[in-house]
């Protein structure tokens, strides 16, 4: 219990690594959900799946080890988050009428 607590839920991972997981994340997300951001979003999107995406895995009692699997937890929760998102707040703009 007294183990130090990770940055955003992902251990051993240092700042700008987690830009760049969490931007590629993002990216990947958007193209599997079909969703387009810029980057700034893309990385937004990115961290808070990878802290969604290793919550899960610790629920689920997953062990996330390595990079590979840290973009996998980050990339599955981004996707999460985006479609959370459209549920929420409907996918985008209104349909134009006749």
């Amino acid at each position: 219990m007294n183990d130090p607590i990770p940055l955003l839920g992902t251990p051993h991972i240092h700042f700008f690594a987690l830009l760049i997981i969490g931007g590629l994340a993002g990216w990947i997300a958007g193209m599997v959900a079909g969703a387009r951001h810029g980057i700034f979003t893309n990385i937004l999107i990115g961290i808070a799946g990878s802290w969604l995406g290793s919550k899960v895995a610790e629920l689920l009692q997953i062990g996330v080890v390595g990079s590979a699997m840290q973009l996998a937890m980050a990339v599955a929760g981004s996707v999460v988050i985006i479609l959370l998102w459209r549920m929420l707040h409907g996918s985008g703009a209104p349909a134009a009428r006749n």
